[in-house]
């Protein structure tokens, strides 16, 4: 991998992979070479700032990120955990705390019953600006040029109100740095962070964000070709990898918002936090690549289904290719809110055997409501792939062969999805690769107990579960070893050392 522009090989290297631009999307990245692997690792870079999230509603501690802190900093006394009070070399000491120490800057603490903490959200924006002092030349190359999208942020003028003032006005303030930052710069860096930035978790799991010059410039596609991961326990260092293989001057896409979401879902997602509309080849199609993601049930013939007539033209109506039958946006609105309020009042419930059955029943419900592969009926798929195996009344060892065929079914119908919008190496698909196998396993074994299998048919079951596992480690092994992902990719490797040696086992006993 090579150093960018001057910059230290520690701060980001490329491979395979270019800076490009044009007037539709700016600067972004493309695929110098052919990539033929996937997995193939096309950037590597470390955070220019790490920091808090805006909003939150626990007071954190600003080193570690742990929420509900009570104990200040013996410095500047703004919250700090007891442990990272005592390390003198913490990221707050390191960076804003002489700061708020010279300007008396007071920390204010949360009213009993408050829900917002407006004095952090000028952390993570104070780092930006301290380390565009630190390294004035990554921030007029590659931070300056960043998207902050100030007009349209502009617009929402309440959100535009308390950012002028919790931020830029308290930085310039009380925090008295208007000698060094103007309000124009601070609010043309809660735009950047605001566009860009993207979350991660600590090794504790805590969120926050971190602000990436390049990997933050990645185009958006809701049928991305790279996956990210950011690794905690490497200094925040984020890591992208080719999802398939590439062609030579391909762009390089990310997706910005839930590829599990419909099409007039992702695209509201984009309009307000992204500020763009998206429009790929999966949004342009009103049955999104065929799969009917988004698509109802006809109400008058019975083999049509309802469709955007402009998937991406907000209001558009919806119509049936079979007949004539058209519903208005706000139709299907209703519709779909109805039903998605019956979703999360399902996902309320107290994890256990009536949230799944709850879950089974709205899915058994919405056949005549919504194409199978709807997105609310792929959500509830997902919710009772995690329950079953886990909850009372539900665990692995009590299911039937019957409820053992019911998740593996789950599993092959959410992996179809992703097939299409996640193809290759996608953590989701992984998850659920892993979920598929524990049935796989469960449902061979007891058929050859039960002699309805040969063992070759019992080997040929079990080789295939192997191969699942297999293709979760592929995609798993890149994840920070603290996250979920990689704490699950553990599990997956004893889980196929052990199959492994199982079907190594059988095979002496067959032959």
């Amino acid at each position: 991998m090579t150093a960018v522009n001057g910059m230290p090989s520690s701060a980001v290297q490329f491979n395979c992979t270019q800076v490009a631009w044009s007037p539709l999307f700016g600067r972004y990245l493309v695929a110098s070479d052919a990539v033929q692997q996937r997995g193939q690792l096309l950037v590597e870079e470390l955070p220019l700032a790490v920091g808090p999230k805006c909003g939150n509603s626990d007071v954190l501690c600003l080193a570690c990120y742990a929420p509900r802190i009570v104990e200040r900093c013996s410095q500047c006394s703004w919250p700090l955990c007891p442990a990272c009070n005592e390390d003198a070399n913490n990221t707050h000491r390191q960076l804003e705390c002489g700061l708020l120490k010279a300007a008396k800057a007071r920390f204010f603490e949360l009213p009993a019953g408050g829900k917002y903490c407006p004095q952090l959200d000028c952390i993570m924006p104070l780092r930006v600006l301290l380390a565009k002092e630190a390294q004035p030349e990554r921030w007029q190359n590659e931070v300056a040029p960043m998207e902050h999208h100030e007009q349209q942020r502009r617009e929402n003028a309440d959100v535009w109100h308390a950012d002028r003032v919790n931020i830029a006005q308290y930085l310039r303030g009380p925090c008295k740095l208007a000698e060094r930052f103007s309000e124009e710069l601070i609010m043309q860096v809660v735009g950047i962070l605001e566009v860009n930035a993207f979350e991660a978790r600590t090794t504790q799991g805590y969120p926050l964000r971190c602000l990436y010059p390049y990997t933050g410039i990645l185009a958006h596609s809701c049928v991305p070709n790279t996956a990210r991961s950011i690794h905690p326990s490497d200094s925040y260092r984020i890591r992208l990898r080719a999802m398939v293989p590439l062609e030579a001057g391909q762009q390089l896409q990310h997706s910005y918002t839930y590829t599990l979401d419909g099409t007039v879902q992702r695209q509201s997602h984009l309009r307000e936090g992204k500020y763009f509309n998206c429009s790929c080849d999966r949004c342009l199609d009103a049955s999104e690549l065929q799969t009917h993601f988004s698509s109802l049930k006809c109400g008058q013939c019975t083999d049509g289904w309802l469709l955007p007539k402009q998937p991406t033209v907000v209001g558009s109506s919806w119509s049936c290719r079979a007949c004539d039958n058209t519903a208005s946006s706000e139709e299907v609105r209703q519709i779909v809110d109805a039903l998605q309020l019956e979703v999360n009042a399902v996902q309320s419930l107290e994890m256990g055997a009536k949230r799944l059955e709850e879950a089974e029943r709205l899915l058994r419900k919405y056949k005549s409501l919504l194409h199978p592969a709807h997105y609310i009926a792929t959500g509830l798929r997902q919710l009772l792939i995690e329950m079953y195996g886990r909850v009372q009344g539900y665990e692995m060892v009590q299911l039937t062969d019957q409820l053992l065929e019911r998740k593996a079914q789950l599993c092959r119908e959410v992996l179809h999805v992703l097939d299409r919008f996640e193809p290759g190496l996608s953590r989701a698909r992984a998850m659920n690769l892993y979920e598929l196998h524990v049935p796989l396993v469960l449902l061979a074994k007891s058929g050859f107990i039960a002699s309805r299998l040969s063992g070759g048919e019992l080997r040929a079951r079990l080789v295939e579960a192997i191969d699942l596992l297999k293709e979760c480690v592929e995609i798993l092994q890149h994840e920070d070893s603290s996250s979920q992902e990689g704490i699950l990719c553990g599990v997956a490797k004893q889980a196929l050392q052990q199959l492994t040696m199982s079907v190594e086992g059988l095979g002496d006993e067959l032959q």
